[in-house]
């Protein structure tokens, strides 16, 4: 069957309709009544009820079981050069009014721009995009083209986009995990793939190529900002400091004394390199090592803040419940070490570890280092993240700045 636009459909269930309809933007394999067999990976399907109600329009997948991502819940949009060029100039236009200043930032986030399974970052005149979607990777030419046109009419020329194609989830679509460049412009040396980028007055060398992610944790942004009011004349112990973010912004912001730490050798040797370029090399000492062996034999009062800022705990629902423990163990150690008046900051990046349970884990490390906690601060995300209401994956990082009393 196709609709009177010559898309072809797919049939949901009543629960199905009721989860689109809740505003959510993806149709999962169970809610699947029918499918039209004339329907190839990638396609983009109009989404029906059972009574043959227009739900939305979106990229269907033959191996995930996130069977549509939904791209418009118009029945009058057109799928053209013209839709996607709106979308992208919608994007754009949201990240110059809210990151007025900046030339580092995320300029695609997905289904909260309306473009599922398109991440794309912004370092200065490089762009690094990641597709997790079947269905935007067979169109990523034209969008980048005209990512191109959009940027070059506000005058931003970018000098090379590169596909980071490492992503697991790539593998559940279908998708091959081969890196490469989409575009590079004539003037552009691609073997050198180090850019420095200025955050708030510190630089840091991105290696867009090899570092995690894009490159760098761009979402931190205005919390590494804010952190800047709380370390004048403190000792700061950054645990899980990956290239120095957060101990550079102490270091900078007049700490006594700041100790960076990581488990990865080159992780610290890059957090190194950013120190030196920004002329803080002599106020931070780094150390190679686990957080959680450091925290047991570090001497108690010897950091007046800790930061906590692990990687991801948890990437399923199914090892939320170790990850919860884990959070707890750590938090913990950190409690019982400061003293009294002493502050902690404290993060997670997983939406699995949601808000509630956050903060009932940091109440019960509390009770297990026999301490009170105030809440000073509580944010999430930047906003070049945006977060969809109804749609958790969106809503992940958690930042919490606590004083132990």
């Amino acid at each position: 069957m196709k609709t009177l636009r010559d898309y072809p459909v797919i049939t949901v269930s009543d629960k199905g309709k009721r989860w689109l309809e809740n505003n959510h933007p993806w149709l999962y394999y169970s809610d699947v009544i029918d499918i039209d067999d004339s329907i190839e990976n990638g396609d983009i399907v109009d989404v029906v009820s059972l009574k043959g109600k227009y739900l939305g329009s979106g990229f269907f997948s033959q191996h995930s079981k996130i069977k549509v991502r939904l791209l418009s819940r118009n029945a009058n949009d057109v799928f053209d050069d013209d839709f996607f060029y709106r979308r992208l100039q919608y994007s754009y236009q949201y990240r110059k009014t809210i990151m007025s200043g900046y030339d580092n930032y995320r300029l695609v986030f997905g289904e909260a721009d309306q473009l599922p399974g398109l991440t794309i970052d912004r370092y200065n005149d490089i762009l690094v995009s990641q597709i997790s979607c079947f269905g935007m990777e067979k169109i990523r030419n034209r969008i980048y083209q005209l990512l191109l046109d959009i940027l070059k009419e506000d005058g931003i020329e970018i000098k090379a986009i590169y596909q980071r194609n490492d992503v697991s989830s790539r593998s559940l679509e279908g998708l091959t995990l081969d890196s490469y460049y989409p575009f590079v412009s004539d003037n552009y040396n691609k073997d050198n793939h180090e850019v420095i980028i200025d955050e708030n007055n510190v630089k840091f060398i991105v290696d867009y190529v090899d570092g995690q992610k894009t490159g760098f944790f761009l979402d931190q942004k205005f919390n590494r900002l804010l952190i800047r009011d709380f370390v004048k004349g403190k000792k700061v112990l950054d645990c899980f400091t990956h290239t120095g973010s957060f101990a550079l912004n102490c270091a900078l912001a007049g700490a006594s004394r700041v100790v960076a730490l990581d488990i990865s050798e080159n992780a610290i040797n890059q957090a190194k390199r950013n120190a030196e370029i920004n002329g803080l090399a002599d106020k931070i000492d780094f150390v190679v090592g686990d957080t959680f062996d450091y925290l047991d034999k570090v001497n108690k009062k010897q950091f007046d803040l800790i930061i906590l800022d692990p990687p991801a705990f948890t990437k399923s629902k199914n090892t939320t419940i170790n990850a919860y423990n884990g959070y707890k163990n750590i938090n913990a150690r950190a409690m019982k070490l400061l003293p009294r008046g002493g502050f902690l900051v404290s993060c997670s990046c997983s939406h699995f570890m949601s808000q509630t349970d956050f903060e009932k884990m940091l109440s019960e490390a509390a009770q297990l280092a026999d301490v009170s906690l105030k809440q000073i601060s509580f944010s999430q995300q930047g906003k070049d993240h945006p977060i969809l209401l109804n749609v958790n994956e969106t809503n992940y990082l958690k930042f919490y700045i606590l004083q132990v009393i």
